[in-house]
């Protein structure tokens, strides 16, 4: 595990909403840096919105900037300064020119981020923007941030926590059955059994970190119009239907495949509160069609909480310094609503 490399595993402890976020920097190259900038300027004012960034201070030109020795010292900071948590081996960057030197840093401040969380020096885990193919050379195997984080989230010995992308924005709440994988290939995913799993974590989620009491979940089908009773496909007769019947039966609120071009209307309309997509474009298009600048990337099923932007590096935009930081800020907004949920909950 990478985080043998960098420090101990940490205490697992209840994280209170009040501790600070940590806010990873994410590709230095990349959007992260100005959008960090821009979320602390448009924050800093409230100091129960209060983040600390784990990077290198001299990203950060265009605020002022203060080095703290540990989380305790950022919610005092944040009202005159972004507090910046410092990591070593620091590296001059251009915007919008990935330097794979960088990577260390990188996985670094994702590592020490989520020890933070588990070890409840914060409140959860916000992470700006990776390019995973950059640090493949550091010895990053994972497909991305969320099983990267997951696996950090395992303690020593044991199998990581399954976990569950969930996109949040325009109104609707959507987690995804598969991600990134081709269309050709999902047939077979979804028989692997990962369907129950998904929605008992969508379900849990939707009661700790989003104080729902009573989930109503929806699946989308697979096939157009959810299959026409297998006229189209039988994904949804013999998959995604006993999947939903299994799950009402442990007491799960959660419907048979519902077609994919009204399903997202009807959970707009109130009838569901979250949506489970069978493919990661059936899952984002509604998303980002509704809000592409303020969605949010929730990582449901672990100890901690973590929200990322919906956006990749964005290394174009960096370089041009014309990045927009709603989703960033969207991102730190969920975090700490989602830390205040988990603590009433746990109080």
């Amino acid at each position: 595990m990478i985080r043998r490399a960098i420090g101990a595993t940490p205490r697992r402890v209840t994280t209170p909403s009040a501790l600070p976020l940590a806010l990873s920097m994410g590709d230095p190259a990349g959007c992260g840096p100005q959008i960090t900038m821009a979320a602390w300027k448009a924050l800093h004012a409230d100091v129960a919105s209060a983040f600390y960034v784990i990077g290198w201070p001299a990203l950060y030109p265009g605020v002022p900037v203060e080095i703290i020795a540990s989380p305790a010292e950022a919610a005092a900071v944040f009202p005159r300064a972004l507090p910046v948590l410092p990591l070593e081996n620091a590296r001059a960057v251009t915007p919008g020119k990935p330097d794979p030197e960088t990577a260390a840093g990188i996985i670094a401040a994702i590592t020490l981020a989520t020890d933070h969380a588990l070890a409840g020096l914060a409140g959860a885990v916000v992470t700006n923007p990776i390019n995973k193919a950059l640090l493949y050379g550091q010895g990053f195997r994972f497909p991305g941030h969320t099983e990267f984080i997951a696996d950090l989230c395992a303690p020593e010995g044991e199998a990581a926590p399954e976990p569950v992308m969930m996109l949040t924005g325009g109104g609707l709440r959507v987690a995804l059955a598969t991600i990134h994988m081709p269309y050709a290939a999902v047939p077979g995913a979804l028989a692997d059994g990962r369907l129950p799993r998904i929605a008992r974590i969508t379900h849990a989620a939707l009661k700790q970190n989003f104080g729902i009491p009573t989930p109503r979940l929806a699946f989308t089908g697979l096939n157009p119009h959810a299959g026409e009773d297998g006229t189209i496909g039988r994904e949804e007769i013999e998959i995604i239907n006993p999947a939903a019947a299994q799950l009402r039966a442990e007491g799960i609120g959660i419907s048979d495949a519902r077609p994919g071009d009204t399903v997202f209307a009807e959970a707009l309309a109130g009838r569901f509160d979250a949506v489970i997509a069978m493919t990661h474009d059936q899952g984002l298009i509604p998303v980002k069609t509704l809000d592409m600048w303020g969605g949010v990337n929730t990582t449901l099923g672990l100890p901690i909480i973590r929200t990322s932007p919906d956006h990749g590096t964005a290394y174009d935009a960096a370089a041009a310094g014309t990045v927009k930081p709603d989703s960033l800020i969207a991102a730190l907004h969920a975090a700490r609503e989602q830390a205040a949920h988990r603590a009433r909950n746990a109080a």
